[in-house]
């Protein structure tokens, strides 16, 4: 269905209802090996916009989006499902989510997750869920050298409106070369420092910058 799926949301939603958008940063994206794209979550279409500037048309590779549970029921979970996204418990995932997202990455899979877990669209300080660096320093632990890309994402309008402009912006690949019991915490420090750095780049492509310091 993913040939569909692109046409519907891509060439129709996408380039429909927005005037412009835009990509920044596209150098930090890299082309190869396995992927944890982590970006900011601030309206539905930002999957939508990822797939876009990340997907099998940008770049040959599809995005494995990672979705809540809440999200794989019904019709809306199918259809997510045939689009090879996948579930998982944040609060306490499986063996067998586990696995598959290592198997994922040592397929050189492109993984798509939210570290906020849900969608915000006040100003605030970026708080994250610490579940890519553990997953990340996980597979780094079996041989498999993950690349942590941050995305930050910015529109016109907190509620996306019809001919907004939208930009995304690919910060550097995050290290993953810290070891230890802090080394949870260093990636997912470095991780939101980047993840707002990339996020005002985007903002102010759109002539949006943040309402107050959020440093």
């Amino acid at each position: 269905m993913a040939p569909l799926a692109i046409l519907l949301t891509q060439d129709i939603f996408l380039r429909g209802y927005f005037g412009q958008t835009k990509v920044l940063g596209k150098s930090h994206l890299p082309s190869s090996g396995p992927l944890i794209l982590a970006p900011v979550h601030r309206a539905r279409w930002d999957s939508i916009l990822l797939s876009y500037f990340t997907g099998r048309r940008a770049t040959g590779r599809d995005c494995r989006f990672m979705v809540t549970h809440n999200e794989m029921k019904g019709i809306q979970g199918w259809f997510l499902n045939q689009l090879g996204c996948f579930p998982i418990d944040q609060d306490r995932p499986s063996i067998t989510s586990l696995r598959l997202v290592i198997d994922l990455l040592a397929d050189h899979e492109q993984l798509v997750m939210f570290p906020e877990g849900r969608i915000s669209r006040v100003d605030h300080s970026i708080k994250l869920y610490t579940g890519i660096a553990r997953l990340a320093l996980m597979a780094q632990r079996v041989g498999i050298p993950v690349q942590i890309v941050p995305v930050g994402i910015g529109y016109s309008h907190p509620f996306p409106l019809p001919h907004d402009q939208a930009a995304i912006c690919f910060g550097p690949p995050i290290s993953l070369s810290s070891k230890g019991d802090n080394a949870v915490t260093e990636i997912n420090a470095n991780l939101i420092d980047s993840l707002h750095s990339a996020e005002l780049a985007a903002r102010l492509a759109v002539g949006r910058p943040y309402q107050k310091d959020l440093t």
